[in-house]
């Protein structure tokens, strides 16, 4: 009884700490993929995971999402400056 109990509190640990990222894997035209890359290295202030989501959150609110957290993702990219590309 006391593995069982010991396994919960484990599981529920993990649940509490857990975050709250999917892993995403998708192929790009190489075209796409070496503007991006070129994006990402001549601004230091961005990486390819903030490209990404911000890139899904612009889609996502210009097609109709209205859920908030997508909102503040697309809004906090409208408002971070940023090195013209």
């Amino acid at each position: 009884m006391d593995q069982i109990s010991q396994s919960n509190l484990t599981d529920k640990k993990l649940v509490k700490f857990s975050s709250n990222k999917v892993s995403l894997e998708t192929e790009l035209s190489e075209t796409l993929y070496n503007t991006m890359k070129d994006f990402v290295l001549s601004n230091p202030t961005w990486d390819q995971y903030k490209l990404i989501n911000s890139a899904l959150a612009t889609f996502l609110v210009q097609n109709g999402c209205t859920d908030n957290s997508v909102s503040e993702i697309y809004l906090n990219q409208l408002f971070t400056p940023s090195k013209s590309f």
